[in-house]
Protein backbone atom coordinates (compact mmCIF):
# COMPACT_ATOMS: atom_id res chain seq x y z
CA UNK A 1 0.00 0.00 0.00
CA UNK A 2 1.32 3.44 -0.95
CA UNK A 3 2.14 5.79 1.91
CA UNK A 4 3.19 9.43 1.93
CA UNK A 5 4.97 8.80 5.24
CA UNK A 6 8.49 8.48 3.83
CA UNK A 7 10.96 8.42 6.72
CA UNK A 8 14.00 10.64 6.26
CA UNK A 9 12.82 11.94 2.88
CA UNK A 10 14.62 15.25 3.38
CA UNK A 11 17.90 13.44 4.03
CA UNK A 12 17.89 11.70 0.64
CA UNK A 13 19.69 13.03 -2.40
CA UNK A 14 17.61 14.74 -5.07
CA UNK A 15 17.86 11.66 -7.28
CA UNK A 16 16.78 9.37 -4.44
CA UNK A 17 13.81 11.63 -3.66
CA UNK A 18 12.82 11.61 -7.31
CA UNK A 19 12.95 7.82 -7.37
CA UNK A 20 10.70 7.62 -4.31
CA UNK A 21 8.17 10.02 -5.88
CA UNK A 22 8.33 8.18 -9.20
CA UNK A 23 7.58 4.90 -7.47
CA UNK A 24 4.66 6.46 -5.55
CA UNK A 25 3.12 8.16 -8.59
CA UNK A 26 4.08 5.66 -11.28
CA UNK A 27 6.10 8.17 -13.27
CA UNK A 28 7.65 7.12 -16.57
CA UNK A 29 11.34 7.53 -17.38
CA UNK A 30 10.45 10.44 -19.65
CA UNK A 31 8.51 12.17 -16.87
CA UNK A 32 11.42 11.68 -14.47
CA UNK A 33 13.77 13.22 -17.02
CA UNK A 34 11.47 16.22 -17.45
CA UNK A 35 11.47 16.83 -13.69
CA UNK A 36 15.23 16.46 -13.42
CA UNK A 37 16.21 18.66 -16.34
CA UNK A 38 16.23 22.43 -16.44
CA UNK A 39 13.82 24.11 -18.83
CA UNK A 40 11.09 21.43 -18.78
CA UNK A 41 8.67 23.86 -20.43
CA UNK A 42 9.57 23.88 -24.15
CA UNK A 43 10.14 27.37 -25.52
CA UNK A 44 7.78 26.81 -28.44
CA UNK A 45 5.01 25.90 -25.97
CA UNK A 46 5.82 28.92 -23.78
CA UNK A 47 5.70 31.16 -26.87
CA UNK A 48 2.10 30.10 -27.43
CA UNK A 49 1.04 30.47 -23.80
CA UNK A 50 1.70 34.22 -23.41
CA UNK A 51 2.92 37.17 -25.45
CA UNK A 52 6.46 38.46 -26.06
CA UNK A 53 8.18 35.34 -24.73
CA UNK A 54 11.99 35.48 -24.32
CA UNK A 55 12.46 32.40 -22.16
CA UNK A 56 11.11 30.62 -19.09
CA UNK A 57 11.48 31.29 -15.36
CA UNK A 58 11.93 28.44 -12.90
CA UNK A 59 11.02 27.89 -9.26
CA UNK A 60 12.20 25.09 -6.98
CA UNK A 61 9.77 22.16 -7.01
CA UNK A 62 9.56 20.34 -3.70
CA UNK A 63 7.44 17.48 -2.37
CA UNK A 64 5.54 17.71 0.92
CA UNK A 65 5.20 14.28 2.50
CA UNK A 66 3.03 12.69 5.20
CA UNK A 67 -0.35 13.93 3.96
CA UNK A 68 -3.26 11.66 4.81
CA UNK A 69 -6.46 13.21 3.44
CA UNK A 70 -9.83 11.45 3.71
CA UNK A 71 -8.00 8.19 4.32
CA UNK A 72 -5.81 8.51 1.22
CA UNK A 73 -2.08 9.21 1.13
CA UNK A 74 -0.83 12.09 -1.02
CA UNK A 75 2.55 13.45 -2.00
CA UNK A 76 2.13 17.19 -2.54
CA UNK A 77 4.16 18.99 -5.26
CA UNK A 78 4.92 22.59 -4.29
CA UNK A 79 6.56 25.23 -6.50
CA UNK A 80 7.85 28.00 -4.26
CA UNK A 81 10.96 30.05 -3.52
CA UNK A 82 10.37 30.63 0.22
CA UNK A 83 12.44 28.50 2.61
CA UNK A 84 10.81 26.18 5.19
CA UNK A 85 7.33 26.08 3.60
CA UNK A 86 7.64 22.51 2.27
CA UNK A 87 9.25 21.25 5.47
CA UNK A 88 6.62 22.94 7.63
CA UNK A 89 3.73 21.45 5.65
CA UNK A 90 5.30 17.98 5.85
CA UNK A 91 5.83 18.27 9.60
CA UNK A 92 2.28 19.49 10.21
CA UNK A 93 0.87 16.65 8.12
CA UNK A 94 2.94 14.17 10.16
CA UNK A 95 1.43 15.53 13.38
CA UNK A 96 -2.09 15.41 11.92
CA UNK A 97 -1.68 11.69 11.06
CA UNK A 98 -1.75 10.81 14.77
CA UNK A 99 -5.51 11.49 14.88
CA UNK A 100 -6.35 10.37 11.34
CA UNK A 101 -5.05 13.18 9.15
CA UNK A 102 -7.27 15.67 7.35
CA UNK A 103 -10.97 15.30 6.58
CA UNK A 104 -12.42 17.45 3.84
CA UNK A 105 -15.60 18.45 2.05
CA UNK A 106 -16.57 20.78 -0.77
CA UNK A 107 -19.46 22.35 -2.60
CA UNK A 108 -20.13 21.86 -6.34
CA UNK A 109 -17.75 23.72 -8.72
CA UNK A 110 -20.06 26.67 -9.36
CA UNK A 111 -18.52 29.92 -10.60
CA UNK A 112 -20.20 33.32 -10.87
CA UNK A 113 -20.37 35.30 -14.10
CA UNK A 114 -21.29 38.95 -13.59
CA UNK A 115 -23.23 41.15 -16.03
CA UNK A 116 -23.30 44.84 -15.12
CA UNK A 117 -26.45 46.70 -16.25
CA UNK A 118 -26.40 50.51 -16.15
CA UNK A 119 -28.67 53.43 -17.16
CA UNK A 120 -31.77 51.99 -15.52
CA UNK A 121 -34.60 54.25 -14.36
CA UNK A 122 -36.19 51.40 -12.41
CA UNK A 123 -33.40 48.98 -11.38
CA UNK A 124 -35.56 47.02 -8.93
CA UNK A 125 -38.23 46.53 -11.55
CA UNK A 126 -35.52 45.43 -13.99
CA UNK A 127 -34.30 42.93 -11.41
CA UNK A 128 -37.74 41.31 -11.24
CA UNK A 129 -37.96 41.22 -15.05
CA UNK A 130 -34.58 39.50 -15.34
CA UNK A 131 -35.57 36.83 -12.82
CA UNK A 132 -38.91 36.36 -14.64
CA UNK A 133 -36.95 35.55 -17.83
CA UNK A 134 -34.51 33.24 -16.01
CA UNK A 135 -35.19 30.19 -18.17
CA UNK A 136 -34.55 32.10 -21.41
CA UNK A 137 -31.24 33.44 -20.09
CA UNK A 138 -30.10 30.03 -18.83
CA UNK A 139 -30.98 28.41 -22.16
CA UNK A 140 -28.96 30.98 -24.09
CA UNK A 141 -26.00 30.58 -21.75
CA UNK A 142 -25.99 26.81 -22.10
CA UNK A 143 -26.08 27.01 -25.90
CA UNK A 144 -22.49 28.27 -25.68
CA UNK A 145 -21.02 25.05 -24.27
CA UNK A 146 -22.94 21.89 -25.12
CA UNK A 147 -20.04 19.66 -24.02
CA UNK A 148 -20.03 21.19 -20.52
CA UNK A 149 -23.80 20.64 -20.31
CA UNK A 150 -23.43 16.99 -21.41
CA UNK A 151 -20.89 16.49 -18.62
CA UNK A 152 -23.48 17.65 -16.10
CA UNK A 153 -22.34 21.26 -15.88
CA UNK A 154 -23.56 24.50 -17.37
CA UNK A 155 -25.54 27.48 -16.15
CA UNK A 156 -27.75 26.30 -13.29
CA UNK A 157 -29.35 29.47 -11.96
CA UNK A 158 -29.54 33.26 -12.09
CA UNK A 159 -29.20 35.88 -9.37
CA UNK A 160 -29.84 39.59 -9.61
CA UNK A 161 -29.10 42.39 -7.16
CA UNK A 162 -29.16 46.18 -7.15
CA UNK A 163 -26.08 47.99 -5.87
CA UNK A 164 -25.43 51.68 -5.16
CA UNK A 165 -22.34 53.17 -6.83
CA UNK A 166 -20.80 56.60 -7.40
CA UNK A 167 -22.46 56.43 -10.84
CA UNK A 168 -25.87 55.68 -9.41
CA UNK A 169 -27.74 52.38 -8.90
CA UNK A 170 -26.81 49.42 -11.09
CA UNK A 171 -28.29 45.98 -11.61
CA UNK A 172 -25.79 43.13 -11.34
CA UNK A 173 -26.89 39.82 -12.83
CA UNK A 174 -25.08 36.65 -11.78
CA UNK A 175 -24.89 33.52 -13.88
CA UNK A 176 -24.24 30.53 -11.63
CA UNK A 177 -22.28 28.09 -13.76
CA UNK A 178 -21.19 24.56 -12.82
CA UNK A 179 -17.83 24.32 -14.60
CA UNK A 180 -17.08 20.70 -13.65
CA UNK A 181 -13.32 19.95 -13.77
CA UNK A 182 -12.24 23.28 -15.28
CA UNK A 183 -11.32 26.50 -13.52
CA UNK A 184 -14.09 27.92 -15.69
CA UNK A 185 -13.10 31.44 -16.69
CA UNK A 186 -13.41 30.91 -20.44
CA UNK A 187 -16.77 29.12 -20.24
CA UNK A 188 -18.26 31.65 -17.83
CA UNK A 189 -17.03 34.69 -19.74
CA UNK A 190 -18.39 33.29 -23.01
CA UNK A 191 -21.80 32.73 -21.44
CA UNK A 192 -21.86 36.23 -19.93
CA UNK A 193 -21.09 37.75 -23.32
CA UNK A 194 -23.82 35.70 -25.00
CA UNK A 195 -26.65 36.64 -22.64
CA UNK A 196 -25.82 40.37 -22.53
CA UNK A 197 -28.11 41.31 -25.50
CA UNK A 198 -31.03 39.43 -23.94
CA UNK A 199 -30.54 41.23 -20.63
CA UNK A 200 -30.39 44.59 -22.42
CA UNK A 201 -33.66 43.77 -24.20
CA UNK A 202 -35.37 42.69 -20.99
CA UNK A 203 -34.21 45.66 -18.89
CA UNK A 204 -33.87 48.47 -21.42
CA UNK A 205 -30.51 49.25 -19.80
CA UNK A 206 -26.93 49.28 -21.03
CA UNK A 207 -24.73 46.26 -20.30
CA UNK A 208 -21.11 47.11 -19.57
CA UNK A 209 -18.89 44.49 -17.88
CA UNK A 210 -19.44 40.79 -18.60
CA UNK A 211 -16.85 38.77 -16.65
CA UNK A 212 -16.24 36.04 -14.11
CA UNK A 213 -15.91 36.87 -10.41
CA UNK A 214 -12.95 35.46 -8.51
CA UNK A 215 -14.94 35.64 -5.28
CA UNK A 216 -16.26 32.11 -5.80
CA UNK A 217 -18.56 31.89 -2.79
CA UNK A 218 -20.39 28.88 -4.22
CA UNK A 219 -17.18 26.90 -4.81
CA UNK A 220 -15.91 26.27 -1.31
CA UNK A 221 -13.44 23.72 0.04
CA UNK A 222 -13.15 22.80 3.71
CA UNK A 223 -10.73 20.76 5.79
CA UNK A 224 -10.52 19.67 9.42
CA UNK A 225 -7.79 18.07 11.49
CA UNK A 226 -7.32 17.15 15.12
CA UNK A 227 -3.80 17.76 16.39
CA UNK A 228 -3.01 15.56 19.39
CA UNK A 229 -1.86 17.78 22.25
CA UNK A 230 1.07 15.54 23.16
CA UNK A 231 2.18 15.16 19.54
CA UNK A 232 2.39 18.93 19.09
CA UNK A 233 4.15 19.68 22.38
CA UNK A 234 1.60 19.65 25.20
CA UNK A 235 -0.98 21.95 26.75
CA UNK A 236 1.29 24.99 26.71
CA UNK A 237 1.71 24.75 22.93
CA UNK A 238 -2.05 24.31 22.47
CA UNK A 239 -2.65 27.42 24.56
CA UNK A 240 0.01 29.35 22.65
CA UNK A 241 -1.60 28.50 19.31
CA UNK A 242 -5.03 29.51 20.62
CA UNK A 243 -3.63 32.86 21.75
CA UNK A 244 -1.93 33.36 18.38
CA UNK A 245 -5.25 32.61 16.64
CA UNK A 246 -7.07 35.06 18.93
CA UNK A 247 -4.56 37.74 17.91
CA UNK A 248 -5.20 37.13 14.22
CA UNK A 249 -8.97 37.13 14.70
CA UNK A 250 -8.86 40.46 16.50
CA UNK A 251 -6.25 42.36 14.46
CA UNK A 252 -6.27 42.77 10.66
CA UNK A 253 -2.56 43.61 10.62
CA UNK A 254 -1.75 40.19 12.09
CA UNK A 255 -4.57 38.52 10.13
CA UNK A 256 -3.06 39.55 6.79
CA UNK A 257 0.11 37.59 7.62
CA UNK A 258 -1.90 34.73 9.12
CA UNK A 259 -3.81 34.30 5.85
CA UNK A 260 -0.67 34.84 3.78
CA UNK A 261 0.83 31.84 5.55
CA UNK A 262 -2.16 29.75 4.51
CA UNK A 263 -1.65 30.80 0.91
CA UNK A 264 2.08 29.94 1.11
CA UNK A 265 1.01 26.32 0.93
CA UNK A 266 -2.01 26.62 -1.31
CA UNK A 267 -0.42 28.88 -3.92
CA UNK A 268 2.67 26.66 -4.15
CA UNK A 269 0.46 23.71 -5.15
CA UNK A 270 -1.71 25.86 -7.42
CA UNK A 271 1.42 27.01 -9.30
CA UNK A 272 2.79 23.48 -9.52
CA UNK A 273 -0.44 22.24 -11.09
CA UNK A 274 -0.58 25.04 -13.66
CA UNK A 275 -3.57 26.80 -12.14
CA UNK A 276 -4.22 30.52 -11.68
CA UNK A 277 -2.75 31.30 -8.26
CA UNK A 278 -3.74 34.96 -8.57
CA UNK A 279 -7.41 34.03 -8.90
CA UNK A 280 -7.22 31.72 -5.90
CA UNK A 281 -5.38 34.34 -3.83
CA UNK A 282 -7.89 37.05 -4.74
CA UNK A 283 -10.82 34.79 -3.92
CA UNK A 284 -9.36 33.71 -0.58
CA UNK A 285 -8.59 37.20 0.69
CA UNK A 286 -11.92 38.56 -0.56
CA UNK A 287 -13.73 35.73 1.22
CA UNK A 288 -11.81 36.52 4.39
CA UNK A 289 -12.97 40.14 4.10
CA UNK A 290 -16.70 39.40 3.93
CA UNK A 291 -18.05 40.96 7.10
CA UNK A 292 -14.64 42.28 8.14
CA UNK A 293 -11.22 40.76 7.42
CA UNK A 294 -10.86 37.54 9.43
CA UNK A 295 -8.73 34.37 9.45
CA UNK A 296 -9.61 31.67 6.94
CA UNK A 297 -8.91 29.09 9.65
CA UNK A 298 -10.47 28.47 13.05
CA UNK A 299 -8.99 26.73 16.09
CA UNK A 300 -10.71 25.16 19.07
CA UNK A 301 -9.78 22.83 21.93
CA UNK A 302 -11.84 19.65 22.26
CA UNK A 303 -12.79 17.80 25.46
CA UNK A 304 -9.51 15.82 25.35
CA UNK A 305 -7.44 18.99 25.22
CA UNK A 306 -6.44 18.42 21.59
CA UNK A 307 -6.32 21.24 19.08
CA UNK A 308 -9.00 21.15 16.36
CA UNK A 309 -8.23 23.18 13.24
CA UNK A 310 -10.59 23.93 10.38
CA UNK A 311 -10.43 25.94 7.18
CA UNK A 312 -12.99 27.14 4.63
CA UNK A 313 -12.24 29.15 1.50
CA UNK A 314 -13.19 29.42 -2.17
CA UNK A 315 -10.92 27.35 -4.42
CA UNK A 316 -11.35 27.83 -8.18
CA UNK A 317 -8.96 25.35 -9.79
CA UNK A 318 -9.13 22.88 -12.64
CA UNK A 319 -7.54 19.67 -13.83
CA UNK A 320 -8.41 20.26 -17.49
CA UNK A 321 -7.92 23.25 -19.79
CA UNK A 322 -5.49 26.14 -19.64
CA UNK A 323 -1.92 25.65 -18.47
CA UNK A 324 -2.85 22.43 -16.67
CA UNK A 325 -3.29 20.76 -20.07
CA UNK A 326 -0.36 22.48 -21.84
CA UNK A 327 2.56 22.71 -19.42
CA UNK A 328 4.22 19.27 -19.17
CA UNK A 329 5.39 19.90 -15.61
CA UNK A 330 1.83 20.80 -14.51
CA UNK A 331 0.61 17.51 -15.94
CA UNK A 332 3.32 15.59 -14.11
CA UNK A 333 2.52 17.36 -10.83
CA UNK A 334 -1.14 16.43 -11.21
CA UNK A 335 -0.04 12.85 -11.77
CA UNK A 336 2.08 12.93 -8.59
CA UNK A 337 -0.92 14.23 -6.67
CA UNK A 338 -3.09 11.53 -8.16
CA UNK A 339 -6.21 13.72 -8.13
CA UNK A 340 -9.03 12.73 -10.48
CA UNK A 341 -11.15 15.89 -10.40
CA UNK A 342 -11.08 19.60 -9.70
CA UNK A 343 -13.17 18.89 -6.61
CA UNK A 344 -10.54 16.54 -5.21
CA UNK A 345 -7.78 19.04 -5.98
CA UNK A 346 -9.67 21.79 -4.16
CA UNK A 347 -10.04 19.63 -1.06
CA UNK A 348 -6.34 18.72 -1.10
CA UNK A 349 -5.53 22.44 -1.31
CA UNK A 350 -7.70 23.16 1.72
CA UNK A 351 -5.83 20.50 3.71
CA UNK A 352 -2.47 21.93 2.63
CA UNK A 353 -3.58 25.43 3.66
CA UNK A 354 -4.63 24.21 7.10
CA UNK A 355 -1.36 22.31 7.56
CA UNK A 356 0.69 25.34 6.57
CA UNK A 357 -1.19 27.63 8.93
CA UNK A 358 -0.96 25.22 11.85
CA UNK A 359 2.79 24.86 11.30
CA UNK A 360 3.27 28.63 11.27
CA UNK A 361 1.21 29.19 14.42
CA UNK A 362 3.01 26.40 16.25
CA UNK A 363 6.39 27.87 15.32
CA UNK A 364 5.31 31.36 16.36
CA UNK A 365 3.89 30.10 19.64
CA UNK A 366 7.05 28.18 20.55
CA UNK A 367 10.54 28.95 19.26
CA UNK A 368 9.47 31.74 16.90
CA UNK A 369 9.24 31.67 13.14
CA UNK A 370 12.86 32.59 12.49
CA UNK A 371 14.40 29.41 13.82
CA UNK A 372 12.73 27.31 11.16
CA UNK A 373 13.84 29.73 8.46
CA UNK A 374 17.38 30.11 9.69
CA UNK A 375 19.19 27.18 8.07
CA UNK A 376 17.47 27.53 4.71
CA UNK A 377 18.00 31.28 4.72
CA UNK A 378 21.65 30.66 5.54
CA UNK A 379 21.91 28.42 2.46
CA UNK A 380 20.64 31.22 0.26
CA UNK A 381 23.15 33.63 1.80
CA UNK A 382 26.00 31.16 1.34
CA UNK A 383 25.21 30.72 -2.34
CA UNK A 384 24.80 34.46 -2.82
CA UNK A 385 28.41 35.04 -1.69
CA UNK A 386 29.68 32.39 -4.12
CA UNK A 387 29.89 29.18 -2.07
CA UNK A 388 29.83 26.00 -4.16
CA UNK A 389 29.03 22.36 -3.34
CA UNK A 390 30.31 21.32 0.09
CA UNK A 391 31.38 24.92 0.78
CA UNK A 392 27.69 25.78 1.15
CA UNK A 393 27.21 23.21 3.94
CA UNK A 394 30.30 24.41 5.79
CA UNK A 395 29.28 28.08 5.61
CA UNK A 396 25.72 27.27 6.72
CA UNK A 397 26.91 25.22 9.70
CA UNK A 398 28.96 28.14 11.04
CA UNK A 399 26.30 30.79 10.30
CA UNK A 400 23.59 28.83 12.10
CA UNK A 401 25.86 28.03 15.04
CA UNK A 402 26.73 31.71 15.43
CA UNK A 403 23.11 32.76 14.72
CA UNK A 404 24.43 35.51 12.46
CA UNK A 405 22.88 35.05 9.03
CA UNK A 406 24.62 37.94 7.29
CA UNK A 407 26.33 38.27 3.93
CA UNK A 408 29.48 39.91 5.24
CA UNK A 409 29.98 37.14 7.81
CA UNK A 410 29.25 34.46 5.18
CA UNK A 411 31.86 36.02 2.91
CA UNK A 412 34.45 35.96 5.71
CA UNK A 413 33.72 32.30 6.45
CA UNK A 414 33.99 31.36 2.79
CA UNK A 415 37.35 33.12 2.49
CA UNK A 416 38.59 31.25 5.57
CA UNK A 417 37.45 27.89 4.17
CA UNK A 418 39.16 28.52 0.84
CA UNK A 419 42.37 29.81 2.38
CA UNK A 420 42.71 26.77 4.62
CA UNK A 421 42.10 24.24 1.85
Amino acid sequence: MKSSRIKGFYKLSMQERLEKVAEFAGLTEEEKELIAKNGALPLDVADRMIENVIGTFELPLGIATNFLIDGKDYLIPMAIEEPSVVAAASNAAKMARVKGGFWTSSTPPVMIGQIQVTRLSDPFGAKVDVLRHKDEIIEKANEQDSILVKLGGGCKDIEARVIDTIKGPMLIVHLLVDVRDAMGANAVNTMAEAVAPIIERITGGKVRLRIISNLATYRLARARAVFDKEAIGGEEVVEGIMEAYAFAKADPYRCATHNKGIMNGISAVVIATGNDFRAVEAGAHSYAALGGYKPLTTYEVNKDGDLVGTIELPVAVGVVGGSTSVNPMAKICLKILGVKSADELSRVLAAVGLAQNFAALRALATEGIQRGHMELHARNIAMMVGAKGEEVDKVVEILVKERKIKMDRAREILEQIRSSS
